[in-house]
Formats: structure tokens, C-alpha cells, sequence
């Protein structure tokens, strides 16, 4: 199956592959939107997870871009949650999918589409209050150095959807190698945004918006819809004035926190990025 060229074709695959992902398996879906792109399914050994990931490398002269999925089905009401966090509406492997780079990996968060036979670590609690622990940003960071390392010398880009933006500032923290960092309704601060929905505090969480002064030298950009009640644009904007002058904000009209933000992606992925 090939890739479908036509930028206008394409985002309307996109989009039918979303919304027809709600009624069935999203191991299905994931796959049927992947395969086109040239993104291949795997699973890595990350520390205390088993990962999948979605990867498409071509040019080893080429950075690399990483995309990090969002928090997925982590709860099934506003008090239960749920038994598998697997997004049924992948938001950010379409991300990665409207990627037209040479080297795209995308990463799924611990426990979501590997089976939990395979994750023996893998527990309601990594769904739920320790979604962003120091167990969690320590594999998806090994996720990434396993792959730059088929791109000797190279730099990565680092993108995340949703909770998924945090876990990309968290790991951006952590390394020296990183060219530019962009968040999609980042969730850079869960204890602004967990007490503005009165929900249970995740102490044992990293929080992205204590790393800010650690990341305030990577080009980055991070983008918000106008229409988010998720994650609003006010946290999103305290985080990057914490930050200071190399992050940008970017408030796009329209737009709520699973929006067709893949349809978009293309022409924010183009925005320069700089420290003034």
C-alpha cells in the first residue's frame, strides 16, 4: 500500500481513519493508519516497559523525529478507570503520519497496544496517577536513544500530543542532543490543569512546568486550540513564559484538544523555530 501524495487526499484519510477508529480494534486502525505512511510496527525493551512504536528510517544523514502519544483511554468515567489505556482515537501516531521527513519514530506510552502479557509491569496506576513517574519518562527516554543510535551523529526532534507534550518536555530535560522540542494541548503543568478539574492530585508525576529553566535553550513550540477546555490555552501559556524566550505559543482558532490536529500539522510542523 502506498502513501497517498496528494496533501488534500491525505488529510481526508486522516481524518476517516479517526473517526472510524472509535468502532473498532485501535490495533486495526493504528495499523491501517501507519502503513501507508511507511511506518512500521514494533515493540522495544525500554527499561521496566515493552514499548510500541511506529518507525519510519531512510536517511541515516537526516535528524530524527519522535512523536509521543497522549495519555490515551485512561479513564472510562470522571471515577473508574480503565482496564486498557490503548487510544482508540490515536492523536499522535496522526501526527506522525502527516510527518513527511525521512526518520519518524512514534511512541506509544507504557502499556498502550502492547499486550499486558508482554508488560508484566504494566498496572492501572501508569494510566492514572503515575502516568508521568520517573519509571515512565526513564523508558520512553531509553525508546529514544535506541533509535537515534541508527543516526550516528544525528539530533532529535522531540513532539507530544496531549500528556504526551509532557513527557517530551521531561525527557528534552534529560538529554543534550535535542534540536527542537513542539507540544500539541500539552499537558505541561498536571497540577494546574488536575485542580482546575478537581481531580485527585499524581504527586508521584514528574510535572513538566518544574523542568522549564532545564529546556529553555531548545528551540520549541508549543501549540493550543482556542477551544481547548482540556488543557487550556492559560496553562500552556504559563508554561512557556516560564521557559523564556526560545519557546513560542501558538493559539490556533477552532480548535479543541482532540481536534483534527493531524489536518493542521503540516503547516505548523514548517513554522521556524529560534531562540531570540
Amino acid at each position: 500500500m502506498t502513501r497517498p501524495s496528494n496533501p488534500v487526499v491525505l488529510a481526508t484519510w486522516l481524518v476517516i481513519c479517526l473517526l472510524t477508529a472509535c468502532a473498532g480494534d485501535p490495533n486495526v486502525h493504528a495499523d491501517a493508519m501507519a502503513q501507508p505512511a511507511g511506518l512500521q510496527r514494533n515493540q522495544v525493551q525500554a527499561g521496566a516497559f515493552v514499548l510500541t512504536t511506529y518507525s519510519r528510517i531512510t536517511r541515516i544523514d537526516q535528524p530524527l523525529t519522535v512523536y509521543i502519544e497522549g495519555d490515551g483511554l485512561a479513564w472510562r468515567s470522571r471515577n473508574q478507570a480503565s482496564d486498557d489505556p490503548t487510544p482508540h482515537r490515536a492523536l499522535g501516531l496522526s501526527l506522525a503520519v502527516a510527518d513527511g521527513t525521512s526518520n519518524v519514530v512514534y511512541l506509544a506510552r507504557p502499556c498502550q497496544f502492547t499486550p499486558m502479557t508482554a508488560n508484566p509491569r504494566c498496572a492501572v496506576t501508569y494510566w492514572t496517577d503515575k502516568r508521568y513517574a520517573e519509571e515512565v519518562v526513564t523508558s520512553m527516554n531509553i525508546a529514544v536513544t535506541q533509535y537515534l543510535q541508527r543516526l550516528p551523529g544525528q539530533r532529535v526532534n522531540l513532539v507530544g500530543y496531549s500528556g504526551g507534550g509532557a513527557l517530551a518536555v521531561l525527557i528534552a530535560a534529560r538529554r543534550d542532543d535535542v534540536a527542537s522540542l513542539r507540544t500539541v494541548a500539552g499537558n505541561l503543568d498536571h497540577v494546574a490543569v488536575n485542580r482546575l478539574h478537581q481531580v485527585s492530585p499524581m504527586p508521584v508525576s514528574l510535572n513538566a512546568i518544574d523542568v522549564a529553566g532545564r529546556v529553555a535553550t531548545i528551540p520549541q513550540l508549543h501549540i493550543s486550540g482556542d477551544d481547548d477546555k482540556v488543557v487550556p490555552t492559560s496553562v500552556t501559556r504559563t508554561f512557556v513564559a516560564a521557559v523564556g524566550s526560545c519557546a513560542q505559543l501558538r493559539v490556533v482558532e477552532g480548535m479543541a484538544h482532540e481536534s483534527d490536529w493531524a489536518g493542521k500539522w503540516p503547516a505548523l510542523l514548517s513554522t521556524p523555530l529560534s531562540c531570540s
